[in-house]
C-alpha cells in the first residue's frame, strides 16, 4: 500500500513593499500621511495643507456635505493645495478654527454648532483621560533676566520670518530612511551660523519702523545663498544634499509682521552673548 504524498505547502507571496512618494504634479512636498496632527488648543485631530498665496492652513480631517456648510466656509483640496472655495461637488472641507471648541462660539455658523458640540465633548474626554492638556494661559509676570526668545525673528533671503521655536531647537523636516522625521537641528557646529543683531522693528528693509523700537534678529544674510535656501526649506546639511527627499512636516516660518507679532519683539540681544573681536560686536555663543 502506497501512501499518498501530501501536497507541497505553498506560501502566499507577500505583496511588494511600496514607499510613499510625492507626486510630480503636487504643489506640496509634504507627504499626506504626516499632514495630520492635533490642535494645540482643543486636542482634536486636524490636517495641515499648503495654500497657494498664504501660510499653511489647518482643516477639519473629514469631508462634510456641502449643504451643511455655508458657502463662505467651504474649502477644497487640489494637488495638495487648499483653496478657500467649493469645487462644485457635494462634499467640501472646513477650517478647523470655525468649529474649534477653544475659539469664540460666535464664529461658528448655526448649521455647524452640532459638530462644534461633538468636538467639545471629545476635548473633555481627552482631558479627563489625561490624553490632552490645554496650554496654560500666559501669566502676567515680569520679564526674566535670561533673554532667550521662544519665537525668534530670523532674517534670510532679505525676508524676516517668525520662527515657531528657539533657533537651536529648529529641526529638519525631511523624511529619514526609516520613514520618520529627521531629528537633526538646522544649527550645527559644522555649518556656518547667523549673528544676532539689533535692528529697527520692521518686517523687511525699506519699510517704516515702529516709533523708537528696535528688535533682536537672528541674521542669516551673510551666509551663502545655498545655505539660506537650506534654512528656508528647513533641512539639515545632510538632507539639503538630497533635493528629492520628501518632507514629514511643514516649515515653521511665518512672515514677520511688526504689528501682529509685536509681543515677540525683544529689544535686547539674547543671552548668553559675548563680545568678540576688536569691533566689540555682540555675537551669540555657539551652543
Amino acid at each position: 500500500m502506497r501512501s499518498t504524498p501530501s501536497p507541497p505547502v505553498r506560501h502566499a507571496a507577500a505583496p511588494p513593499r511600496r514607499s510613499l512618494r510625492v507626486a510630480s504634479d503636487s504643489g506640496s512636498r509634504l507627504l499626506r500621511c504626516s499632514q495630520s496632527g492635533r490642535c494645540r488648543a482643543c486636542g482634536n485631530r486636524i490636517e495641515w495643507y499648503h495654500r497657494s498665496t498664504q501660510q499653511p492652513v489647518l482643516l477639519h480631517p473629514y469631508e462634510l456635505p456641502s449643504a451643511r456648510v455655508p458657502a463662505v466656509c467651504r474649502w477644497h483640496v487640489s494637488s495638495g493645495i487648499a483653496h478657500p472655495a467649493g469645487d462644485g461637488s457635494s462634499w467640501c472641507r472646513l477650517l478647523h478654527t470655525v468649529v474649534c471648541p477653544a475659539s469664540d462660539a460666535s464664529s461658528t455658523p448655526p448649521p455647524l454648532t452640532g459638530l462644534r458640540r461633538t468636538l467639545a465633548v471629545n476635548t473633555r474626554r481627552l482631558i479627563d483621560t489625561g490624553a490632552f492638556t490645554p496650554s496654560p494661559a500666559p501669566l502676567d509676570s515680569p520679564t526674566p533676566a535670561l533673554c532667550r526668545p521662544g519665537q525668534p525673528i530670523v532674517q534670510l533671503l532679505y525676508v524676516r520670518y517668525l520662527a515657531a521655536r528657539p533657533v537651536d531647537e529648529i529641526r529638519c523636516v525631511a523624511q529619514t530612511r526609516r520613514r520618520r522625521r529627521c531629528t537633526s537641528p538646522l544649527l550645527t557646529s559644522a555649518a556656518p551660523s547667523g549673528v544676532w543683531r539689533l535692528v529697527p522693528a520692521t518686517a523687511a528693509s525699506g519699510q517704516l519702523a515702529l516709533p523708537a523700537d528696535v528688535m533682536a534678529v537672528y541674521d542669516l544674510s551673510a551666509l551663502p545663498y545655498a545655505a539660506q535656501l537650506r534654512w528656508r526649506a528647513q533641512r539639515c546639511p545632510q538632507h539639503a544634499a538630497v533635493p528629492g527627499a520628501a518632507d514629514l512636516a511643514m516649515a515653521d516660518w511665518e512672515p514677520f509682521d511688526p504689528l501682529r507679532h509685536h509681543e515677540h519683539i525683544h529689544n535686547r540681544l539674547p543671552a548668553p552673548a559675548r563680545r568678540t573681536g576688536r569691533t566689540g560686536r555682540m555675537r551669540k555663543a555657539v551652543q
